[in-house]
């Protein structure tokens, strides 16, 4: 069952990685375009939530994250048994749920820097990162395994 943890150990090790090359090498504001107009690394910081809600509301963040990292934990020991995809999305949860985590804690503010613009649509995406792309995929895959959950409950019942 603890192999499942190093999952989230690489979420955060990449997060991280990736925040540090953005910190090191870029200066605030300053953008790289990758596939013009639609993808771009651009060095950005963020006080809040996506979309910048609750701007400079770190407290808030703190209660949550440790709540979310509880409740991760707690259902990751108490759930998780036998079910693989649900191990795998609870960890990359933790892992997301982490990184984020570690930047309000000793950066005072969360480091983004995936810009990408939905060509479909014109829509300019929130500028995110790795943690953000791991609790969005986790949140996804959470979704499924349950969905999934009670298709397979219905059966047994109908059996």
């Amino acid at each position: 069952m603890y192999k499942y943890y190093s999952l989230a150990v690489i979420v955060v090790l990449l997060d991280q990685w990736t925040k540090w090359l953005i910190v090191k090498n870029m200066e605030y504001g300053e953008r790289i375009a990758v596939w013009d107009p639609w993808f771009a690394i651009l060095s950005h910081r963020n006080r809040g939530a996506a979309w910048g809600m609750l701007q400079g509301q770190m407290w808030i963040f703190f209660i949550v994250t440790l709540a979310v990292i509880a409740g991760v934990i707690y259902y990751f020991h108490k759930q998780a048994k036998g079910k693989p995809l649900f191990a795998i999305s609870l960890m990359i949860l933790l892992g997301g749920a982490l990184g984020n985590f570690i930047d309000r804690l000793f950066r005072g503010e969360v480091v983004d820097f995936v810009d990408i613009l939905v060509p479909i649509i014109n829509y300019d995406f929130p500028i995110f990162n790795i943690a953000d792309a791991a609790l969005t995929i986790s949140v996804v895959m959470l979704i499924l395994v349950m969905l999934k959950e009670e298709r397979d409950e219905k059966k047994k019942v109908k059996e």
